[in-house]
C-alpha cells in the first residue's frame, strides 16, 4: 500500500458507458494499492467533493489524476494553470482519429493510455497500452438464471447502444431468417435506442422474417450481469469499437462469443475457433453462417475456453497492476 500516493480518477457524464463500468471495474483494485477515489458524477463509489479535490491538487502529496474525457481534461488543466502539482494520465477510449483539440489535450497529459494495439499504432503519440478488464467474481457463470418476458429456454444476446455503428441491423438480417427454425431460441437486443427510426427499421426486418414473438427489444439495464449469466451466445457485430468491453464481460460469464474481425479488441480478444469466433464487418452470410452451425452443434460452444481466457487475461486485477505501473512512472 502506497500511503504517500493519491490516485483520482474523474467521470464528468451523465449516462452510465463502457467507460464508466471500466472505471468501476478497477477501483476496488487500486484502492488495495493507494489512496484512491472518484471525482465527479454519474458513477457509483468514493466521490470527492470539489472542496476535497482542490485541497488534494494543492497539497504536498504524490497526486495522479487519471481522466478518461476532453471535459475532464480542461477541468484539471484549469487547477494546473492555478499552480496546482499533479500528475495527469488521460485514456483515450477511442479508435477515430483524434480531433485537434483531442490531440491538443492529449499532449498535456504526462502519460496516455491506449486500450487495443491498433490504437496504439495509430494514435501519433507516445502512448502505452492498459486494455480493460472485468471483475471476474462479478462477471461470472451462474445456471439457471431466466429473463423476465423471455419465452425460449436459450437467448442469443446483443448488447450495446442501438444504433448503425453497433451492427444490429447486419445481426438482425443475419438471424431473423433463421431463428423460426430454432424455435427454442431467442434473440436479446439490449440497449439504450439513439434514435427511434432506427429501431422501427430492425422491428421491420423481424416482422418481415415472422419472428416477432423471438426477438426482444430491451432498454438498457443496470443488470447486464443477468443478461450475460442468462445468455448462452453473445454476438458483437459492430462496425467500430473503442474496446468492447461487453465482448470481455460476456467471456468471463462464459458466453460462447461471435464478433467482428480487428474491431476494437476482438481480435487480440478472441482466438478463431478456440475462445470464440470472429466474421467481417458488415458480413451478413458470414455471421448467418457461423451461428447456425453453432446452433446445429456443429462448431463448439466455447464459453468455458472464453472464462479461461478471460481469467488469465483479462482481470480488473489484472489491468489495475498495470495502471499502477503507469503510476508509479
Amino acid at each position: 500500500m502506497r500511503e504517500d500516493l493519491v490516485i483520482v480518477h474523474t467521470h464528468f457524464h451523465k449516462r452510465r458507458t463502457g467507460i464508466t463500468r471500466s472505471i468501476e471495474n478497477v477501483m476496488p483494485y487500486l484502492k488495495e494499492m493507494s489512496n484512491t477515489y472518484l471525482y465527479g458524477y454519474g458513477i457509483e463509489g468514493s466521490k470527492l467533493t470539489k472542496s476535497q479535490f482542490k485541497e488534494i491538487l494543492f497539497s504536498e502529496k504524490k497526486v495522479i489524476v487519471h481522466c478518461h474525457r476532453n471535459n475532464e481534461i480542461i477541468k484539471v488543466l484549469w487547477y494546473r494553470l492555478l499552480g496546482a502539482n499533479f500528475k495527469l494520465v488521460t485514456t483515450r477510449h477511442a479508435e477515430t482519429t483524434p480531433s485537434s483539440l483531442t490531440k491538443f489535450l492529449l499532449k498535456k497529459s504526462d502519460e496516455v493510455i491506449t486500450l487495443t494495439s491498433s490504437m496504439h499504432k495509430k494514435l501519433g503519440l507516445k502512448n502505452t497500452i492498459v486494455s480493460h478488464g472485468v471483475k471476474t467474481n462479478v462477471f461470472q457463470p451462474q445456471k439457471d438464471v431466466k429473463i423476465k418476458d423471455v419465452l425460449q429456454s436459450n437467448i442469443i444476446l446483443c448488447a450495446g447502444r442501438v444504433r448503425e455503428a453497433k451492427g444490429q441491423k447486419v445481426l438482425l438480417g443475419a438471424l431473423a431468417p433463421m431463428l423460426g427454425g430454432f424455435s427454442d431460441w431467442a434473440l436479446v437486443v439490449v440497449g439504450k435506442v439513439d434514435k427511434p427510426v432506427f429501431l422501427q427499421e430492425l422491428k421491420k426486418i423481424v416482422e418481415e422474417c415472422g419472428v416477432e414473438k423471438q426477438v426482444y427489444f430491451i432498454n438498457e439495464t443496470t443488470d447486464i450481469v443477468s443478461y450475460y449469466q442468462a445468455s448462452k451466445i453473445l454476438v458483437a457485430p459492430s462496425f467500430s469499437e473503442g474496446f468492447s468491453l461487453v465482448c470481455v464481460e460476456a467471456m468471463s460469464c462464459g458466453n460462447t462469443v461471435v464478433a467482428t474481425k480487428n474491431v476494437g479488441v476482438h481480435s487480440e480478444l478472441i482466438t478463431e475457433g478456440e475462445t470464440g469466433y470472429l466474421f467481417d464487418s458488415g458480413d451478413v452470410n458470414g455471421l448467418g453462417t457461423v451461428v447456425n452451425k453453432i446452433l446445429l452443434g456443429d462448431f463448439s460452444e466455447l464459453g468455458e475456453n472464453a472464462r479461461k481466457e478471460v481469467l488469465t487475461n483479462w482481470s480488473a486485477k489484472k489491468e489495475a497492476k498495470e495502471l499502477f505501473t503507469v503510476y508509479k512512472k
